[in-house]
């Protein structure tokens, strides 16, 4: 039980990952080209909403006060790996050469390679071995939403609701306007 009481938090990430991809497997061994194209757009939407949910962590932490470091690793986890299952179900169903062939399409690749080293040193004993760096390689996830949002721009998909939500986050960031956040919330605990 103490297990649970600890890592309840990663375990709903984790579940809440995977769920998605139970009705995921059924249509895609059902087969068809058709089923494979709708599996890969399937998968870089949910790819792109973890990549949203997992930057909307810190503003959450600035306008709140919840932070929780493995729930964060947790969702960047879901990122990666429904950033890489697209990639996967893209190079079946159009090819691999096919992902030079538009810009877009480049810049989705360079996102999901960006993201194999953060997927790689979302661990407590990578933290632990690269102490500062680490950080400083988790902050690639920048780059990689602005190519994560420019593929879908470009695809002209749903993406501006996702720039938005990522733009909120970054004003809420910027050191001017999450100081007087953070004051605002100390007064208020004050009072």
């Amino acid at each position: 039980m103490a297990f649970f009481k600890k890592n309840y938090g990663w375990l709903i990430v984790s579940v809440l990952a995977t769920l998605p991809l139970i009705p995921l497997v059924k249509t895609g061994f059902d087969g068809g080209k058709e089923n494979i194209d709708m599996l890969y757009h399937i998968s870089g939407e949910f790819s792109i909403r973890w990549m949203t949910a997992v930057l909307t962590c810190t503003p959450f932490f600035i306008l709140f006060g919840v932070t929780n470091l493995f729930v964060r690793q947790a969702m960047g986890i879901a990122t990666a790996v429904w950033s890489l299952l697209h990639f996967i179900l893209f190079i079946w169903a159009e090819g691999f050469l096919e992902t030079f062939t538009q810009f877009n399409y480049v810049a989705g690749f360079v996102a999901v390679l960006l993201l194999i080293p953060l997927l790689l040193t979302s661990n407590r004993i990578s933290m632990r071995f690269l102490k500062t760096n680490w950080k400083k390689l988790q902050r690639f996830a920048y780059l990689i939403i602005f190519l994560s949002l420019l593929h879908i721009a470009i695809l002209d998909k749903t993406w501006l609701i996702y720039a938005i939500i990522v733009g909120i986050g970054f004003i809420i960031r910027i050191p001017f306007i999450k100081h007087n956040i953070l004051q605002w919330r100390q007064n208020r605990k004050a009072v």
